[in-house]
């Protein structure tokens, strides 16, 4: 390889092209963007019908190993025909435009509603775990396994109607081969919803993915999905080794049957679940659950319409409440306006003293002013905040509002952080950016030499991108320093970071290190699954 620099490496921003036509299509407006697109909202003119327009980034576009991805990516959708799965219209490249136009969802999307809700009916959750099995086992069919099953990637139409989206972490079979979709510089998964077998790296199937329904499952009938912990390599680990609280104790009014079924789905092992997703259909067909063989549409509009009727009786009787404490609060002052004048003067004193003497704020104003992302409650919610939205204000926000150098805590989420920072530009083509974020991480060292170790893995898989193999190889070889100090458990999740190619060079480079000189290679102990 030479070290010249790809077109991925290339920083531009993104030109949008909402107003331009391309082909058959009017680019309204911007949806959204993700690792390797950008969505936008067209009209088909021809049809005229609205469509996802979904277009490969500019700066991947000439790197022809992006745009075999993008298009294998469109063919393992477009194969998948089905009411519960997004259907793909058309894959071409127009004008130097790759994209791919694709059935346009309006709605919300799960985890949208779960904000909401908090939780979803036992009809409602029933309903969205039968349709998103529906299209799982079509996909299973045509050799299809999503990979990465989770709330946002499960849309609802106003009507009720799911829609499985974004096959872009698929494993498809094409022609008899197995392909996969995720490949150098994407990630595998989202750690809250993953099976135990992709957390291992181990090769899944279908079942996979019925754990990450089971996950889901849990999710909407809980209020919470099944596990939580403080960091993503902490969640891998409870996944692998820990059982969930049984529903049937969070949830004691739930059906017993309906118990058993996310209990199955959420087995270690895949041969302990569901055989396929057709056989989970058939349990769930079973259950005296009403509206479950009526037309989505009239039951999941009434389902709504009650749990509407239920929010806005709460609201009432809040405001109710409210009103009453106001009208005692009223009386009391009457009653104690001379005490409360005498507070209000002291008060004023104290307040004015206060504000002379308080030091400055930890977060500037005008910083805050310009975030976006709302501030949670606690630094572990605000990191898993910004693995939702994924985006970089949001990461950026977790150290904006909880320092680092407040705690130890704040200290380790912040680097968290830094790290998906990072992953977001390297998956959105912008490699040097991305570069110095893996860096920030690398320079760590003693201070914690798991994030040392990310840092350099980060920077290798970058330059490899870059076409920089001896600076990647380089990047590995300082990262062996550093890895007899990783936990053994956080060994794996860590090593999932490297394409196949980097990992056997980074193996290699270990089994190097381990041979004293002049005498044999000492015995490496290698993860089980490689």
């Amino acid at each position: 390889m030479s070290d010249t620099t790809s077109p991925a490496a290339t920083s531009n921003p993104e030109p949008d092209l909402s107003g331009r036509q391309v082909g058959d299509y009017r680019i309204l407006r911007k949806l959204g963007q993700g690792g390797m697109a950008v969505v936008y909202l067209a009209e088909q003119v021809s049809l005229k019908r609205q469509v996802a327009f979904k277009v490969l980034r500019s700066s991947l576009a000439g790197d022809t190993a992006y745009v075999r991805r993008f298009h294998h990516e469109a063919q393992a959708a477009a194969k998948l025909v089905h009411p519960n799965i997004v259907q793909t219209y058309q894959v071409d490249c127009i004008d130097g435009v790759h994209f791919i136009a694709q059935e346009y969802v309006p709605g919300q999307n799960l985890r949208q509603l779960l904000r909401r809700q908090g939780g979803l009916e036992v009809e409602q959750a029933v309903h969205v775990m039968a349709q998103v099995a529906s299209a799982l086992q079509a996909a299973a069919e045509q050799g299809v396994v999503h990979r990465d099953i989770k709330p946002k990637n499960t849309l609802i139409t106003p009507k009720g109607v799911v829609k499985v989206a974004d096959f872009g972490l698929a494993r498809v079979t094409i022609e008899g081969k197995q392909v996969e979709l995720t490949q150098m510089g994407m990630t595998m998964g989202t750690p809250l919803y993953m099976s135990p077998e992709q957390v291992e790296g181990k090769p899944v199937d279908p079942r996979s993915d019925l754990y990450s329904l089971g996950v889901m499952a849990y999710q909407m009938l809980a209020g919470r999905p099944p596990f939580e912990a403080e960091s993503p390599l902490a969640l891998a680990v409870k996944h692998l080794h820990d059982e969930p609280r049984p529903l049937a104790q969070v949830r004691e009014d739930l059906p017993p049957e309906l118990c058993t079924i996310v209990d199955r789905l959420l087995a270690k092992k895949p041969e302990d679940r569901f055989e396929s997703p057709s056989a989970l259909l058939a349990e769930l067909r079973k259950l005296s659950i009403r509206g479950l063989e009526e037309p989505w549409g009239e039951s999941w509009a009434q389902m709504l319409a009650e749990s509407a009727r239920a929010v806005e009786a709460t609201q009432r009787l809040e405001s109710a409440m409210q009103s009453e404490t106001r009208m005692l609060r009223r009386q009391q002052r009457r009653r104690w306006w001379t005490l409360v004048a005498t507070v209000t003067i002291c008060f004023a004193v104290g307040a004015l003293a206060a504000r002379l003497l308080r030091p400055d704020p930890l977060l500037p104003q005008e910083l805050l002013q310009t975030t976006s992302v709302a501030k949670q409650a606690t630094v572990q919610e605000q990191f898993y905040l910004a693995l939702e939205e994924n985006r970089p204000s949001a990461y950026r926000a977790v150290a904006q509002y909880f320092p680092p150098s407040a705690s130890p805590l704040n200290e380790h989420y912040a680097r968290m952080a830094q790290r998906y920072l990072a992953e977001y530009y390297r998956e959105n083509g912008r490699l040097d950016q991305a570069m110095r974020e893996y860096a920030k991480l690398a320079e760590l060292g003693e201070q914690s030499p798991v994030f040392t170790v990310i840092g350099l893995f980060g920077q290798s898989v970058v330059a490899e991108l870059q076409h920089k193999s001896v600076e990647a190889t380089s990047k590995l070889t300082l990262a062996t320093r550093w890895w007899p100090k990783v936990p053994e458990d956080q060994r794996q999740p860590l090593l999932e970071m490297l394409p196949p190619k980097l990992r056997t060079t980074f193996l290699e480079l270990l089994q190097g290190r381990s041979t004293p000189e002049g005498g044999s290679p000492e015995p490496t102990k290698l993860p089980r699954s490689l």
